[in-house]
């Protein structure tokens, strides 16, 4: 089913005649994807990508967005809709529709410096910043950063939309299971990124749960379904997030989320990081206060509630799904304005 928070923004945006504009979008991950519906267009949604975990579109994280199909990249280029704008996550995306002529949007989703470490790759990081810059120019595209670490470390900062959250999504909090939680996918491709080695330092030993895709983690599986991830992050006691500050952001979809749900956040010391110490959650570089801090949480519920209120607020506050749509809206038209700067016909 469609997501409740989304269905109802969709309704209230078609009675102003938007409902005909369809973006084509490629997957990059669901929960991202799926925050479009807020925009109030219709969705051309292209899966079966390569390198993606699952050749459709991954029902586990969530379910399909309202007012939107599914198809394949050939589907896509030879589709005889006049695309509104089309939303691309990388260079090969890009590359990939370069025969289409409609705007252009790329979304930056990691530091560079981030994405080359957790790829392997081996070319310089200034020879692919020039690459993206060069080519953007070329097309007539534009580039939004889902936050300001991402946009800096590739060199595009004029345009920054963080993704939203509709707290009335989650059932209340309860907390009632003493165990922490947190929501990650592929870790041992991202160890350095997500710390790890703090996160097994801080919280080895004490009750915590780990939810998503990691072949190789013994006992870790992914959330049956969107509403059995919500029903995580309403009983479990507190929602983990560390991170490299170089690297990545002090914060991600499924933080926001928890926060949103009314969860305590525990974690590293971050510039970026959205939980103010001792209010919404406990930041610390020392694995073993940290460690400290999450068994006081384990053994007083009434704290953990307290201190998720606080975390509810802010991300009400910060990650707002009206924010969002206005913010992206822009973003979409300014790509279109953009696409008569170009400098290829296509």
């Amino acid at each position: 089913m469609p997501e409740p928070g989304f269905v109802r923004i969709f309704q209230t945006m078609s009675t102003h005649g938007q409902q005909k504009r369809t973006l084509l979008v490629f997957n990059c991950h669901e929960a991202w994807v799926s925050q479009l519906a807020v925009l109030g267009y219709q969705l051309d949604i292209i899966v079966g990508l390569k390198g993606q975990y699952k050749a459709r579109w991954d029902r586990q994280m969530r379910p399909i967005p309202p007012n939107s199909r599914l198809l394949s990249l050939s589907d896509a280029l030879q589709s005889n809709t006049d695309y509104y704008c089309i939303i691309a996550h990388n260079i090969t995306d890009l590359l990939d529709v370069k025969l289409r002529p409609e705007p252009r949007l790329m979304v930056i989703h990691s530091t560079l410096e981030g994405r080359a470490l957790e790829e392997r790759s081996d070319v310089q990081s200034e020879n692919m910043k020039e690459m993206l810059h060069k080519y953007i120019e070329l097309i007539g595209g534009h580039v939004v950063a889902v936050s300001m670490l991402k946009g800096a470390s590739w060199g595009f900062t004029d345009d920054i939309v963080p993704f939203c959250v509709d707290p009335d999504d989650y059932p209340p909090y309860e907390g009632n299971e003493a165990c922490g939680l947190r929501i990650c996918n592929f870790v041992r491709n991202k160890k350095s990124i997500l710390l790890w080695d703090l996160h097994e330092q801080a919280f080895g030993g004490l009750a915590v749960r780990i939810v998503g895709h990691n072949p190789g983690l013994p006992g870790v599986s992914a959330a049956r379904d969107w509403d059995h991830l919500k029903e995580l992050l309403q009983s479990h006691r507190f929602y983990i997030h560390t991170a490299d500050p170089h690297l990545e952001d002090g914060y991600n979809m499924a933080t926001i989320e928890a926060m949103a749900a009314g969860m305590p956040i525990l974690g590293n010391k971050h510039a970026g990081s959205p939980v103010e110490h001792g209010v919404s959650g406990f930041l610390s570089n020392d694995p073993s206060e940290l460690g400290k801090f999450a068994r006081m949480l384990l053994d007083n519920r009434r704290l953990a509630v307290t201190m998720g209120q606080q975390a509810r607020r802010t991300a009400i506050e910060k990650f707002s799904t009206a924010n969002f749509r206005q913010a992206f809206l822009q973003s979409i038209e300014t790509a279109r304005c953009k696409r008569n700067s170009r400098k290829v016909a296509l």
